[in-house]
């Protein structure tokens, strides 16, 4: 039978390895965007990298605010 610390903590490792596994393969593949950069190999304009990293700064930011710990604020009129 599972104590409660213990479940806690199969909960953490979980996090843990998930959390590196995936954020190492988010971190390869915006490397592998970056290959995009070659000018001799790709013709792309100002316009569309601004579009490209504004929708994933976007993303990143909608994503980090899932991870947000809300303050605790009284209700005030």
């Amino acid at each position: 039978m599972f104590m409660a610390g213990e479940i806690s903590e199969n909960k953490r490792e979980r996090f843990k390895k998930l959390a590196v596994y995936r954020t190492n393969q988010v971190l390869k593949k915006i490397k592998i965007l970056g290959n995009c950069a070659n000018r001799s190999a790709y013709q792309y304009n100002e316009e569309e990298v601004n579009k490209i990293f504004s929708e994933i700064e976007r993303t990143v930011k909608e994503t980090k605010a899932k991870f947000s710990f809300p303050k605790n604020k009284e209700f005030k009129l």
